[in-house]
């Protein structure tokens, strides 16, 4: 496998309103089986989803956390409206929210946009990576893939790394329980999460601070089985259960 990674580079601040997929497909040339990662503020900013601290009440729950984290309470409200579940107040939030995702402060980001202003994850990732897919198919014809990614922390280790939270076009997870290994044995529990590999290297390549980057283009992925199950479900969820004391239950 050889793998090549583009970024789109050129894009102009975006702002809402604006035609993401088509500065896209302007900027590069797409060929059937290419990955497009795209940065999730990116999007947000283009569908307009993002909020002005000054328009905001915080809650005293809000202005409880803000006595211990010292965080704006205006901006602690916005991630607790963002999350359907707060998973950790302290040391800071962590929360689940609609999709399945779990992350800090619910992926609200105050960089990479004018001061005064919040930007929030897309409600629905997975729509998205499917309206962004659809648009770019129109525009080239071409069949592609299409990851949202994040930038999130990792428990037991340093650092953030991308994470995909919407993907279209593609099984999120490479699934290969029922292979056999190099030496014959059944492989009964492997499954690998390509598409957060390859949200990582997307990130590697978007950079974090003032690169400019926000979308990147992979070819030679090639083409894979498996499943889109990447969630833990809540009965399986045992580090949840570690962090809240909760015996995970199985929902409806």
């Amino acid at each position: 496998m050889t793998i090549t990674i583009l970024p789109v580079q050129g894009l102009p601040l975006i702002h809402a309103g604006d035609d993401l997929p088509a500065l896209i497909a302007e900027r590069c040339t797409l060929e059937d089986g290419d990955i497009v990662t795209i940065a999730s503020s990116v999007y947000s900013k283009s569908k307009g989803y993002s909020r002005y601290l000054s328009e905001i009440t915080p809650s005293e729950r809000a202005r409880r956390i803000s006595e211990m984290t010292h965080e704006d309470p205006r901006f602690l409200q916005s991630i607790l409206d963002a999350s359907k579940d707060v998973i950790l107040e302290y040391p800071f939030i962590l929360s689940e929210v609609a999709g399945g995702h779990i992350g800090v402060r619910a992926g609200v980001d105050q960089s990479n946009i004018e001061d005064g202003q919040v930007i929030l994850l897309p409600p629905d990732p997975m729509k998205a990576a499917d309206e962004v897919r659809e648009a770019l198919k129109h525009i080239t014809g071409k069949e592609i893939g299409v990851i949202i990614t994040d930038t999130c922390g990792r428990a037991f280790r340093r650092g953030q790394t991308g994470n995909a939270i919407g993907w279209s076009g593609m099984p999120a997870i490479r699934d290969f329980r029922g292979d056999k290994d190099l030496f014959g044995h059944v492989l009964k529990i492997t499954e690998e999460a390509v598409v957060d590999e390859i949200a990582g290297i997307g990130n590697f390549v978007m950079g974090e601070s003032n690169n400019g980057v926000p979308a990147v283009v992979i070819k030679g992925c090639g083409r894979w089985t498996g499943h889109d199950d990447l969630y833990f479900h809540v009965e399986e969820d045992f580090i949840r259960k570690a962090l809240t004391g909760k015996i995970p239950r199985k929902t409806e």
